[in-house]
Protein backbone atom coordinates (compact mmCIF):
# COMPACT_ATOMS: atom_id res chain seq x y z
CA UNK A 1 0.00 0.00 0.00
CA UNK A 2 1.19 3.42 -1.26
CA UNK A 3 1.03 6.18 1.78
CA UNK A 4 -0.84 8.74 1.32
CA UNK A 5 -0.03 12.57 1.99
CA UNK A 6 -3.31 14.77 2.92
CA UNK A 7 -2.81 18.44 1.86
CA UNK A 8 -6.08 19.43 1.65
CA UNK A 9 -6.72 22.99 3.77
CA UNK A 10 -2.67 23.95 4.12
CA UNK A 11 -1.65 26.94 3.68
CA UNK A 12 2.23 25.72 2.92
CA UNK A 13 4.81 28.12 2.23
CA UNK A 14 7.42 27.21 -0.81
CA UNK A 15 10.30 25.52 1.76
CA UNK A 16 7.48 23.75 3.95
CA UNK A 17 6.13 22.08 0.73
CA UNK A 18 9.59 20.96 -0.17
CA UNK A 19 9.91 19.37 2.89
CA UNK A 20 6.39 18.15 2.56
CA UNK A 21 7.22 16.07 -0.78
CA UNK A 22 8.21 12.44 -0.48
CA UNK A 23 12.04 11.90 -0.95
CA UNK A 24 14.21 8.64 -0.73
CA UNK A 25 16.63 8.70 2.00
CA UNK A 26 19.46 9.43 -0.53
CA UNK A 27 23.05 11.46 0.86
CA UNK A 28 25.15 12.16 -1.86
CA UNK A 29 28.14 13.68 0.80
CA UNK A 30 28.03 9.90 2.65
CA UNK A 31 29.65 7.82 -0.42
CA UNK A 32 32.00 11.05 -1.61
CA UNK A 33 34.93 9.81 0.49
CA UNK A 34 34.58 6.05 -0.37
CA UNK A 35 34.19 7.53 -4.16
CA UNK A 36 37.41 9.52 -3.53
CA UNK A 37 39.43 6.52 -2.68
CA UNK A 38 38.62 4.74 -5.63
CA UNK A 39 39.30 7.24 -8.15
CA UNK A 40 42.43 7.85 -6.19
CA UNK A 41 43.41 4.19 -6.53
CA UNK A 42 43.26 4.37 -10.15
CA UNK A 43 45.07 7.56 -10.57
CA UNK A 44 47.76 5.73 -8.63
CA UNK A 45 47.59 2.22 -10.21
CA UNK A 46 45.96 2.91 -13.38
CA UNK A 47 44.70 -0.15 -15.40
CA UNK A 48 45.39 -2.86 -12.06
CA UNK A 49 43.26 -0.35 -9.87
CA UNK A 50 39.94 -0.51 -12.21
CA UNK A 51 40.62 -4.74 -12.48
CA UNK A 52 40.46 -4.54 -8.85
CA UNK A 53 37.69 -2.67 -8.49
CA UNK A 54 35.80 -4.84 -11.24
CA UNK A 55 36.68 -8.08 -9.20
CA UNK A 56 35.63 -6.33 -5.86
CA UNK A 57 32.54 -4.71 -7.14
CA UNK A 58 31.01 -6.48 -10.12
CA UNK A 59 32.24 -10.02 -9.11
CA UNK A 60 34.50 -10.55 -12.57
CA UNK A 61 38.16 -9.55 -13.59
CA UNK A 62 37.83 -8.57 -17.35
CA UNK A 63 40.38 -10.18 -19.66
CA UNK A 64 40.84 -7.05 -21.51
CA UNK A 65 38.73 -3.31 -20.60
CA UNK A 66 39.10 -1.89 -23.53
CA UNK A 67 36.93 -3.45 -26.19
CA UNK A 68 38.28 -4.47 -29.75
CA UNK A 69 37.23 -3.14 -32.80
CA UNK A 70 36.24 -6.69 -33.81
CA UNK A 71 34.45 -7.33 -30.23
CA UNK A 72 32.16 -4.18 -31.25
CA UNK A 73 31.63 -5.20 -34.90
CA UNK A 74 30.78 -8.84 -33.51
CA UNK A 75 27.85 -7.28 -31.74
CA UNK A 76 26.35 -5.64 -33.97
CA UNK A 77 26.41 -8.50 -36.42
CA UNK A 78 24.48 -10.57 -33.81
CA UNK A 79 21.84 -7.95 -32.56
CA UNK A 80 18.73 -9.46 -32.69
CA UNK A 81 17.17 -7.70 -35.91
CA UNK A 82 14.29 -6.55 -33.84
CA UNK A 83 16.32 -4.33 -31.34
CA UNK A 84 18.14 -3.13 -33.89
CA UNK A 85 14.96 -1.59 -35.87
CA UNK A 86 14.00 -0.31 -32.80
CA UNK A 87 17.66 1.06 -31.87
CA UNK A 88 17.92 2.68 -35.39
CA UNK A 89 14.94 4.06 -35.23
CA UNK A 90 15.55 5.65 -31.83
CA UNK A 91 18.89 7.14 -33.06
CA UNK A 92 16.94 9.18 -35.88
CA UNK A 93 14.24 10.38 -33.41
CA UNK A 94 16.73 10.89 -30.91
CA UNK A 95 18.62 12.95 -33.87
CA UNK A 96 16.55 14.95 -34.89
CA UNK A 97 15.28 16.19 -31.52
CA UNK A 98 19.22 16.52 -30.43
CA UNK A 99 19.78 19.19 -33.47
CA UNK A 100 16.97 21.45 -33.01
CA UNK A 101 18.66 22.18 -30.01
CA UNK A 102 21.66 23.42 -30.89
CA UNK A 103 21.86 27.16 -31.25
CA UNK A 104 22.59 29.40 -34.54
CA UNK A 105 25.61 31.70 -34.50
CA UNK A 106 24.74 34.79 -34.20
CA UNK A 107 26.01 38.33 -34.70
CA UNK A 108 25.31 41.93 -33.08
CA UNK A 109 25.70 44.81 -34.53
CA UNK A 110 26.08 47.90 -31.86
CA UNK A 111 27.57 50.76 -33.78
CA UNK A 112 29.73 51.61 -37.03
CA UNK A 113 32.30 49.12 -36.69
CA UNK A 114 31.33 47.52 -33.33
CA UNK A 115 30.30 43.94 -33.36
CA UNK A 116 29.74 41.36 -30.91
CA UNK A 117 29.15 37.49 -32.43
CA UNK A 118 28.08 34.52 -30.77
CA UNK A 119 29.20 30.84 -31.14
CA UNK A 120 28.65 27.53 -29.29
CA UNK A 121 31.41 25.57 -29.80
CA UNK A 122 31.89 21.82 -28.47
CA UNK A 123 34.27 20.39 -26.32
CA UNK A 124 36.72 18.21 -27.54
CA UNK A 125 36.61 15.36 -25.72
CA UNK A 126 33.58 13.90 -23.60
CA UNK A 127 33.46 10.29 -21.55
CA UNK A 128 29.95 8.97 -21.30
CA UNK A 129 28.72 6.36 -18.61
CA UNK A 130 26.37 4.06 -19.27
CA UNK A 131 24.96 1.67 -16.10
CA UNK A 132 24.73 -2.20 -16.02
CA UNK A 133 23.46 -2.86 -12.43
CA UNK A 134 19.79 -4.46 -12.51
CA UNK A 135 19.47 -3.24 -16.16
CA UNK A 136 20.94 -3.36 -19.53
CA UNK A 137 20.92 0.12 -20.94
CA UNK A 138 21.57 0.25 -24.69
CA UNK A 139 19.26 3.34 -24.82
CA UNK A 140 21.51 5.42 -22.41
CA UNK A 141 24.10 4.88 -25.04
CA UNK A 142 22.05 6.25 -27.68
CA UNK A 143 21.06 9.23 -25.39
CA UNK A 144 24.43 10.04 -24.65
CA UNK A 145 26.39 9.68 -28.13
CA UNK A 146 23.57 11.38 -30.15
CA UNK A 147 23.26 14.53 -27.93
CA UNK A 148 27.37 14.71 -28.02
CA UNK A 149 27.25 14.43 -31.74
CA UNK A 150 24.63 17.03 -32.97
CA UNK A 151 26.88 19.07 -30.57
CA UNK A 152 29.85 18.25 -32.75
CA UNK A 153 31.84 16.77 -30.48
CA UNK A 154 34.12 14.76 -32.39
CA UNK A 155 36.37 12.33 -29.54
CA UNK A 156 33.72 10.36 -27.71
CA UNK A 157 34.79 7.27 -25.36
CA UNK A 158 32.20 4.93 -23.29
CA UNK A 159 32.66 2.96 -19.68
CA UNK A 160 30.35 0.39 -18.58
CA UNK A 161 30.50 -1.96 -16.25
CA UNK A 162 31.60 -5.34 -16.95
CA UNK A 163 29.54 -8.14 -17.41
CA UNK A 164 29.94 -11.52 -14.77
CA UNK A 165 27.20 -13.26 -17.03
CA UNK A 166 29.48 -12.68 -20.21
CA UNK A 167 32.94 -12.90 -18.68
CA UNK A 168 33.62 -9.42 -17.36
CA UNK A 169 33.15 -8.15 -21.12
CA UNK A 170 31.05 -5.34 -21.87
CA UNK A 171 27.05 -6.60 -22.41
CA UNK A 172 26.79 -7.16 -26.07
CA UNK A 173 23.98 -5.09 -26.72
CA UNK A 174 25.82 -2.12 -24.94
CA UNK A 175 28.86 -2.75 -27.20
CA UNK A 176 26.27 -3.01 -30.55
CA UNK A 177 24.82 0.13 -29.69
CA UNK A 178 27.79 1.57 -29.54
CA UNK A 179 28.79 0.06 -32.88
CA UNK A 180 25.78 1.85 -34.52
CA UNK A 181 26.57 5.02 -33.84
CA UNK A 182 30.47 4.69 -34.84
CA UNK A 183 31.74 4.86 -31.58
CA UNK A 184 35.20 2.30 -31.17
CA UNK A 185 36.12 3.26 -27.94
CA UNK A 186 34.76 1.25 -25.34
CA UNK A 187 35.79 0.23 -21.94
CA UNK A 188 34.81 -2.42 -19.36
CA UNK A 189 34.64 -0.15 -16.40
CA UNK A 190 32.22 0.73 -13.86
CA UNK A 191 31.88 2.93 -10.81
CA UNK A 192 33.60 5.73 -9.41
CA UNK A 193 36.71 4.41 -10.59
CA UNK A 194 35.51 4.26 -14.25
CA UNK A 195 34.52 8.31 -13.24
CA UNK A 196 37.98 8.72 -12.05
CA UNK A 197 39.68 7.10 -15.65
CA UNK A 198 37.67 9.42 -17.93
CA UNK A 199 38.45 12.41 -15.96
CA UNK A 200 42.03 11.60 -15.17
CA UNK A 201 42.84 9.33 -18.11
CA UNK A 202 44.57 5.83 -18.04
CA UNK A 203 48.01 5.67 -19.86
CA UNK A 204 48.31 1.99 -20.44
CA UNK A 205 44.90 1.67 -22.20
CA UNK A 206 45.12 4.35 -24.59
CA UNK A 207 42.31 6.28 -22.72
CA UNK A 208 42.95 9.89 -22.42
CA UNK A 209 41.05 12.82 -20.28
CA UNK A 210 38.05 13.63 -21.28
CA UNK A 211 36.53 17.63 -21.06
CA UNK A 212 32.67 16.47 -20.16
CA UNK A 213 31.36 13.31 -18.57
CA UNK A 214 27.68 12.64 -18.32
CA UNK A 215 25.23 9.58 -18.40
CA UNK A 216 23.20 8.41 -15.39
CA UNK A 217 24.43 5.59 -12.31
CA UNK A 218 24.21 4.97 -9.08
CA UNK A 219 25.47 6.94 -5.85
CA UNK A 220 28.94 6.27 -6.41
CA UNK A 221 29.11 7.21 -9.77
CA UNK A 222 26.92 10.38 -8.71
CA UNK A 223 29.32 10.91 -5.56
CA UNK A 224 32.42 10.56 -7.98
CA UNK A 225 31.00 13.01 -10.60
CA UNK A 226 31.01 15.61 -8.07
CA UNK A 227 34.92 14.51 -6.81
CA UNK A 228 35.76 15.15 -10.37
CA UNK A 229 34.06 18.52 -10.94
CA UNK A 230 37.71 20.61 -10.05
CA UNK A 231 38.80 18.87 -13.82
CA UNK A 232 35.79 17.93 -15.94
CA UNK A 233 32.51 19.37 -16.39
CA UNK A 234 29.37 16.85 -15.87
CA UNK A 235 25.51 16.62 -16.55
CA UNK A 236 24.36 15.86 -12.95
CA UNK A 237 24.37 14.16 -10.22
CA UNK A 238 21.94 11.29 -11.38
CA UNK A 239 20.00 9.88 -8.72
CA UNK A 240 17.21 7.51 -8.16
CA UNK A 241 14.58 7.85 -10.80
CA UNK A 242 11.21 9.03 -10.21
CA UNK A 243 8.00 10.36 -11.92
CA UNK A 244 5.50 12.34 -10.36
CA UNK A 245 2.04 12.43 -12.35
CA UNK A 246 -0.42 15.26 -12.02
CA UNK A 247 -4.00 14.02 -12.40
CA UNK A 248 -7.56 14.93 -11.87
CA UNK A 249 -11.01 13.02 -11.83
CA UNK A 250 -10.87 12.15 -14.97
CA UNK A 251 -7.79 10.50 -15.81
CA UNK A 252 -8.20 6.65 -15.73
CA UNK A 253 -6.62 5.20 -12.72
CA UNK A 254 -5.68 1.76 -14.44
CA UNK A 255 -3.34 3.77 -16.69
CA UNK A 256 -1.90 6.40 -13.73
CA UNK A 257 -1.23 2.91 -11.39
CA UNK A 258 0.21 1.36 -14.24
CA UNK A 259 2.37 4.30 -15.02
CA UNK A 260 3.61 4.47 -11.65
CA UNK A 261 4.47 0.73 -11.09
CA UNK A 262 6.43 1.30 -14.90
CA UNK A 263 8.90 3.43 -12.51
CA UNK A 264 8.79 1.77 -9.69
CA UNK A 265 10.04 -1.51 -11.58
CA UNK A 266 13.31 0.07 -11.94
CA UNK A 267 15.04 -0.37 -8.41
CA UNK A 268 14.37 -0.28 -4.84
CA UNK A 269 14.98 3.56 -4.68
CA UNK A 270 12.81 4.93 -7.26
CA UNK A 271 9.73 7.17 -6.58
CA UNK A 272 6.44 7.04 -7.36
CA UNK A 273 4.30 9.95 -6.56
CA UNK A 274 0.63 10.59 -8.10
CA UNK A 275 -0.48 14.41 -7.09
CA UNK A 276 -5.24 14.36 -7.19
CA UNK A 277 -7.67 16.57 -6.01
CA UNK A 278 -10.06 13.32 -6.58
CA UNK A 279 -10.42 11.25 -3.50
CA UNK A 280 -12.30 8.88 -5.77
CA UNK A 281 -9.02 8.76 -8.11
CA UNK A 282 -6.51 7.96 -5.32
CA UNK A 283 -8.57 5.39 -3.43
CA UNK A 284 -9.06 3.14 -7.37
CA UNK A 285 -5.72 3.33 -8.04
CA UNK A 286 -4.22 1.59 -4.69
CA UNK A 287 -5.85 -1.52 -5.29
CA UNK A 288 -5.15 -1.37 -8.92
CA UNK A 289 -1.25 -0.41 -7.93
CA UNK A 290 -1.15 -3.76 -5.79
CA UNK A 291 -2.60 -5.86 -7.97
CA UNK A 292 -0.43 -4.80 -11.27
CA UNK A 293 2.48 -5.41 -8.54
CA UNK A 294 1.76 -8.86 -7.92
CA UNK A 295 1.39 -9.59 -11.87
CA UNK A 296 4.30 -7.69 -13.07
CA UNK A 297 8.39 -9.77 -13.40
CA UNK A 298 10.40 -7.39 -11.21
CA UNK A 299 7.30 -7.53 -8.18
CA UNK A 300 9.64 -7.38 -5.35
CA UNK A 301 11.50 -3.90 -6.00
CA UNK A 302 8.48 -2.27 -7.06
CA UNK A 303 6.89 -3.09 -3.91
CA UNK A 304 9.69 -2.10 -2.24
CA UNK A 305 9.40 1.38 -4.03
CA UNK A 306 6.19 1.52 -3.68
CA UNK A 307 5.73 1.29 -0.35
CA UNK A 308 9.07 3.17 0.36
CA UNK A 309 8.97 6.69 1.90
CA UNK A 310 10.03 8.12 -1.41
CA UNK A 311 6.52 7.14 -2.87
CA UNK A 312 3.18 8.51 -2.27
CA UNK A 313 -0.32 9.44 -3.24
CA UNK A 314 -0.45 13.27 -2.47
CA UNK A 315 -3.74 15.14 -1.98
CA UNK A 316 -4.14 18.63 -2.93
CA UNK A 317 -7.55 21.12 -2.69
CA UNK A 318 -7.22 21.82 -6.78
CA UNK A 319 -4.81 21.42 -9.81
CA UNK A 320 -2.81 25.15 -9.01
CA UNK A 321 -2.14 23.16 -5.30
CA UNK A 322 -0.66 20.08 -7.51
CA UNK A 323 1.11 22.68 -9.73
CA UNK A 324 2.81 23.99 -6.61
CA UNK A 325 3.56 20.66 -5.12
CA UNK A 326 5.03 19.45 -8.50
CA UNK A 327 7.12 22.82 -9.10
CA UNK A 328 8.54 21.91 -5.23
CA UNK A 329 9.26 18.40 -6.09
CA UNK A 330 10.98 18.85 -9.43
CA UNK A 331 10.41 15.76 -10.63
CA UNK A 332 12.83 13.93 -13.47
CA UNK A 333 9.30 12.67 -14.88
CA UNK A 334 6.14 15.37 -15.44
CA UNK A 335 3.35 13.21 -16.42
CA UNK A 336 -0.32 15.49 -16.51
CA UNK A 337 -3.28 13.73 -16.93
CA UNK A 338 -6.20 16.27 -16.64
CA UNK A 339 -9.13 17.66 -17.76
CA UNK A 340 -7.66 20.65 -19.32
CA UNK A 341 -3.36 19.75 -19.40
CA UNK A 342 -2.34 22.99 -21.28
CA UNK A 343 -3.79 25.17 -18.34
CA UNK A 344 -1.83 22.61 -15.61
CA UNK A 345 1.33 22.57 -17.80
CA UNK A 346 1.22 26.95 -18.12
CA UNK A 347 1.78 26.78 -14.30
CA UNK A 348 4.78 24.27 -14.13
CA UNK A 349 8.48 25.65 -13.85
CA UNK A 350 10.22 22.53 -12.94
CA UNK A 351 10.57 19.25 -14.45
CA UNK A 352 13.26 17.36 -16.42
CA UNK A 353 11.14 16.24 -19.08
CA UNK A 354 6.77 16.64 -19.62
CA UNK A 355 4.26 13.64 -20.91
CA UNK A 356 1.40 15.48 -21.99
CA UNK A 357 -1.92 13.21 -21.70
CA UNK A 358 -2.99 9.36 -21.47
CA UNK A 359 -1.16 8.26 -24.45
CA UNK A 360 2.66 10.12 -23.43
CA UNK A 361 3.46 7.33 -20.97
CA UNK A 362 7.32 7.65 -19.29
CA UNK A 363 8.87 5.12 -21.54
CA UNK A 364 8.04 6.96 -24.20
CA UNK A 365 10.38 9.31 -23.09
CA UNK A 366 12.74 6.42 -22.18
CA UNK A 367 12.85 4.93 -25.52
CA UNK A 368 11.56 6.52 -28.56
CA UNK A 369 10.04 9.73 -28.41
CA UNK A 370 12.66 11.63 -29.87
CA UNK A 371 13.74 13.37 -26.42
CA UNK A 372 16.48 12.42 -23.62
CA UNK A 373 15.94 10.34 -20.46
CA UNK A 374 18.91 11.44 -18.94
CA UNK A 375 17.03 13.79 -17.16
CA UNK A 376 17.96 15.77 -13.67
CA UNK A 377 16.93 14.06 -10.35
CA UNK A 378 16.24 14.96 -6.80
CA UNK A 379 14.88 18.23 -7.22
CA UNK A 380 17.34 19.30 -9.80
CA UNK A 381 14.98 20.29 -12.18
CA UNK A 382 14.90 23.45 -10.04
CA UNK A 383 17.83 24.70 -11.43
CA UNK A 384 19.36 22.38 -14.29
CA UNK A 385 18.22 20.83 -17.45
CA UNK A 386 18.42 17.05 -19.00
CA UNK A 387 20.94 16.40 -21.32
CA UNK A 388 21.02 17.66 -25.08
CA UNK A 389 23.61 18.47 -27.57
CA UNK A 390 23.70 22.01 -25.18
CA UNK A 391 25.47 19.84 -22.24
CA UNK A 392 28.75 19.64 -24.64
CA UNK A 393 28.81 23.25 -26.27
CA UNK A 394 30.32 26.15 -24.73
CA UNK A 395 28.69 30.16 -25.69
CA UNK A 396 31.59 32.03 -26.33
CA UNK A 397 31.70 35.04 -27.74
CA UNK A 398 33.84 37.44 -30.42
CA UNK A 399 34.53 40.81 -30.16
CA UNK A 400 35.01 42.74 -33.17
CA UNK A 401 36.01 46.38 -32.90
CA UNK A 402 38.00 49.04 -35.27
CA UNK A 403 39.18 52.05 -34.20
CA UNK A 404 36.73 54.55 -34.41
CA UNK A 405 34.18 51.88 -32.64
CA UNK A 406 36.56 51.70 -29.79
CA UNK A 407 37.26 55.71 -30.00
CA UNK A 408 33.73 56.08 -29.71
CA UNK A 409 33.23 54.67 -26.13
CA UNK A 410 36.53 54.88 -24.79
CA UNK A 411 35.93 58.15 -22.96
CA UNK A 412 33.55 55.92 -20.86
CA UNK A 413 35.57 53.18 -20.70
CA UNK A 414 38.16 55.28 -18.72
CA UNK A 415 35.64 56.81 -16.65
CA UNK A 416 34.73 53.03 -14.94
CA UNK A 417 38.52 51.60 -15.44
CA UNK A 418 39.22 54.99 -13.16
CA UNK A 419 36.12 54.20 -11.13
CA UNK A 420 37.19 50.59 -10.15
CA UNK A 421 40.75 51.95 -9.54
CA UNK A 422 41.78 49.98 -12.75
CA UNK A 423 43.76 52.27 -14.92
CA UNK A 424 45.94 50.81 -16.85
CA UNK A 425 42.64 49.06 -18.07
CA UNK A 426 42.59 52.88 -19.75
CA UNK A 427 45.91 53.21 -20.49
CA UNK A 428 45.42 50.25 -22.53
CA UNK A 429 42.78 51.93 -24.52
CA UNK A 430 44.65 55.41 -24.84
CA UNK A 431 48.14 53.59 -26.06
CA UNK A 432 46.11 52.72 -29.27
CA UNK A 433 45.78 56.51 -29.81
CA UNK A 434 48.76 57.93 -28.97
CA UNK A 435 47.35 59.15 -26.12
CA UNK A 436 48.55 56.87 -23.20
CA UNK A 437 51.16 57.77 -20.39
CA UNK A 438 54.47 56.59 -20.96
CA UNK A 439 55.30 53.90 -18.67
Amino acid sequence: MMQTIDLRGKSLSASELRTAVPRPELDVTEALAGATALIQQVREHGEAGLLDQAERFDGVRPKAIRATAAEIEAAVANLDSAVRAALDEMIRRVRLASAAQVPAPATTVLGDGAIVEQRWEPVERVGLYVPGGKAVYPSSVVMNVVSAQAAGVKSIAIASPPQKDHGGAIHPTILAAAGLLGVAEVYAMGGAGAIGALAYGVESLGLEPVNVITGPGNVWVAAAKRAVTSVVGIDAEAGPTEVLIIADGSADPELVAADLLGQAEHDELAAAVLVTDSEALAEAVQPIVERRTLATKHADRAGVSLRGQQSAIVLVDNMAEAARVSNAYGPEHLQIQTADDDAVLEQITNAGAIFMGPYAPVPLGDYIAGSNHVLPTGGQAAHSSGLGAHTFLRAQQIIRYNRAALDEVRDRLRAIATDEDLPAHGESVDARFGTGREV
